[in-house]
């Protein structure tokens, strides 16, 4: 079993509440945001890391489940 996430590993998002913000981030020497997507309550967003997403950003109450494990992010208030 691997301990980090790598290129081609998928995660599952799903918005906890309406108005989640998922961000997809570039590789390279400038990190910058290349896609977004926004959730409502109860929807699913499949993502996979590739050659061209290094990092995604995930604002808003959501579970987030992984191939290490589960987490859930929190809305700041």
């Amino acid at each position: 079993m691997k301990s980090q996430l790598g290129q081609g590993d998928f995660i599952v998002i799903k918005a906890m509440e309406n108005g989640v913000n998922v961000m997809g981030l570039t590789r390279g020497t400038d990190t910058r945001f290349h896609h977004a997507e926004k959730l409502d309550k109860g929807e699913v967003l499949v993502a996979q890391f590739t050659d061209h997403t290094s990092a995604i950003k995930i604002r808003g109450n959501a579970k987030i489940i992984t191939a290490v494990g589960e987490v859930e992010s929190e809305r700041n208030e």
